[in-house]
């Protein structure tokens, strides 16, 4: 997974614009590529397709194959090494690139906070193809602009070429890598993000309770007159409140564990308070770790919270990614949301036999059953066995369904839901 994927060997810095990579290890690539991912290999291309001279671009890879590029430092806009040639003295060899403007920030920020795959993508050391589609964030042919200190004139000389080869493995460790070249350290991304993901996540909360009745205390101590009623019980609440914002101090407790315990206490306390039970007791391991995450209002953006999910998810053997996306089920109908994720089956005749006429008279004609599915190229329905449909959503041709909107008796219902979002 690339969640595996690290940036081993960054040397941070003080400034988040600048980091350091040590001297990569010689490797050996038998198909002649140096990148695992696509954003890898499309940085490469991007050079490549510019060469003049394919002659360089070998040598240059044999130079990168063979560890004759020492650190990387990167900055925004700019990669720089000292490369070792044929003479003694390495030649200070250099990659320049635009930056992204303020307008490309903007839709990136906004892509990335609109789903929560792609959050968790990030998170996951990953690149989906939605964010770079609407923000152009890897180099076309021509954006890649080469220097050296050497006396070789050509574009690129072998040098440039082997720096650019070495660079496309620090974007497969490390996508932020690429952010980075692009004008954005991730400590300030993922700030941003946080921020956004807040504003997102404080905009979707249900709307305040009305005020609580009162009784004057005048009146209930008086002592003549008579003794006025008690205001009614209150009505138990549909949902937990969620807990107060806790900003980091280094002198105060994890905001996160306190966020946790906070969410943790209200949620047991509503199910004690309305059904006399212990939800959580007859949860599985695996379903218990997806509800704790569900139950914390942000998605996994700040250090501790990718932390939650890394540990969480690997206590049980599982990703990040597939964490994120249980929860998200979670969020969408509880474990019955959860079971819908995970466990296809066969429903009886009935309601999925209907389903598809339904669709068909509503002018959605394309669903392919399988199961208890019904598919497109990127939308889904899923019938439940508590008799609801539930949404999914996938980029076209991924097969990476992701739960979206909310679960309803009727197809239809569940599908106009689902494109709502």
């Amino acid at each position: 997974m690339n969640s595996a994927r690290g940036a081993r060997g960054a040397v941070p810095r003080h400034d988040d614009r600048r980091r350091s990579f040590p001297q990569v290890a010689p490797r050996e690539a038998p198909d002649g590529r140096f990148a695992a991912t696509w954003w890898g290999n499309a940085w490469v291309e991007a050079l490549e397709d510019a060469a003049l001279d394919p002659a360089r671009l070998a040598r240059g890879k044999a130079y990168a194959g063979r560890g004759h590029v020492d650190a990387i430092t990167v900055t925004p806009g700019r990669v720089v090494a000292y490369v070792h040639g044929s003479r003694p003295r390495p030649y200070r060899t250099e990659i320049r690139m635009r930056t992204l403007g303020d307008d490309g920030w903007e839709r990136f920020l906004d892509e990335a906070t609109a789903r929560p795959d792609h959050i968790a993508a990030l998170l996951d050391k990953d690149v989906p193809h939605a964010l770079e589609a609407v923000t152009g964030l890897l180099p076309a042919p021509g954006d890649l602009v080469p220097d050296c200190s050497c006396p070789d004139d050509g574009y690129p000389c072998k040098h440039a070429a082997a720096l650019c080869y070495q660079a496309a493995r620090l974007l497969d460790e490390d996508p932020f890598v690429l952010f980075l070249m692009r004008g954005r350290g991730e400590q300030e991304l993922l700030a941003e993000l946080t921020r956004r993901n807040a504003a997102r996540s404080a905009a979707e909360t249900t709307a305040a309770a009305p005020p609580m009745p009162t009784v004057p205390a005048r009146a209930v101590l008086s002592a003549t007159g008579p003794a006025l009623p008690l205001p009614p019980e209150l009505p138990v609440p549909d949902r937990p409140g969620r807990p107060a914002v806790f900003p980091p101090d280094p002198d105060a407790p994890d905001p996160l564990a306190l966020d946790l315990l906070a969410t943790e206490a209200a949620a047991r306390a509503l199910a004690f308070l309305a059904t006399g039970h212990d939800p959580v007791a007859a949860l599985t391991p695996w379903q218990d770790a997806v509800r704790l995450a569900a139950a914390h209002p942000g998605s996994g953006l700040t250090a501790s919270t990718r932390a939650l999910y890394r540990d969480l998810a690997y206590a049980l053997d599982r990703t990040p990614t597939d964490l994120a996306r249980a929860v998200a089920a979670w969020r969408q109908g509880g474990a019955a949301g959860l079971a819908v994720l995970e466990e296809p089956w066969d429903p009886p005749a009935g309601p999925f036999d209907r389903a598809r006429p339904a669709l068909i008279a509503a002018d959605f004609p394309a669903f392919r059953p399988w199961r208890n599915r019904l598919s497109t190229e990127s939308l889904q329905l899923r019938l439940g066995r508590d008799g609801l449909w539930y949404g999914y959503e996938s980029d076209a041709g991924r097969e990476d369904w992701w739960p979206r909107g909310a679960p309803d008796p009727d197809p239809v219902g569940a599908l106009t839901d689902l494109l709502g979002h």
